[in-house]
């Protein structure tokens, strides 16, 4: 399993590292079998993140073609209404995302979305960047918290879930579900032994039932 991690200016990085580190694990563990990169639609350059100071470098351009997973990470910013942007208050990240989305980007993630053998991964606002770009019309989907009504409005299902499996859409909730979504991205690839010895060596045990749009609707209490 190739996986590519996208970059764009603004990401959060905690959204990017989480799952990386999971599937650089995983791969380590498993021989090989898995592989990761991070990279931007414009090809290698240093990307800086929504936090001040930190960049991390793309070394490859996205090529939906060439991988397995494309995972797209959220944006760091203020998530509530407030004045203009300071060094205190940051810019929200409806702006963040909508930078993103006046670059190549979102042609290429469309080109992901509808290849046949590529799974398209999110983590929290990285969903919500999807939904901008019209790419996830009836489809079953999670963000942060804060963004499930945007979500919604966008044309998406929006579940209350930390990780909502859509086949070959898989959505992590809050920022820190990436190390949650890598995990179940990790069972889903090699299988859960690789899954479970990556769980072990990071002392993390994953939360939460992954949603499918599977079996019968619960009835409302």
């Amino acid at each position: 399993m190739h996986a590519q991690i996208v970059l764009f200016d603004g990401f959060d990085p905690l959204d990017v590292i989480a799952p990386y580190e999971v599937l650089y694990a995983g791969g380590l563990l498993s021989g090989g079998a898995v592989g990761v990169e991070l990279v931007s639609a414009e090809g290698p350059r240093e990307v800086p993140s929504g936090t001040p100071a930190v960049s991390l470098r793309a070394t490859a351009a996205l090529t939906p073609g060439q991988a397995d997973l494309v995972l797209v990470p959220g944006a760091l910013g203020r998530v509530t209404e407030g004045d203009g942007e300071t060094a205190e208050h940051p810019e929200h990240v409806s702006a963040v995302l909508g930078r993103a989305l006046a670059t190549p980007l979102p042609g290429l993630l469309r080109q992901a979305m509808d290849h046949p053998q590529v799974t398209v991964a999110t983590v929290c606002g990285g969903s919500l960047l999807l939904a901008m770009a019209g790419l996830l019309h009836g489809r079953y989907a999670t963000t942060h918290h804060a963004a499930a009504e945007a979500l919604g409005a966008a044309g998406a299902h929006a579940v209350p879930a930390r990780v909502v499996d859509d086949g070959d859409l898989v959505t992590g909730a809050g920022v820190t579900s990436g190390l949650d979504l890598g995990l179940y991205l990790l069972e889903r690839g090699t299988g859960p032994r690789i899954a479970h010895a990556v769980e072990e060596l990071f002392a993390h045990e994953r939360r939460g039932t992954v949603w499918r749009p599977q079996g019968p609707a619960p009835l409302t209490l």
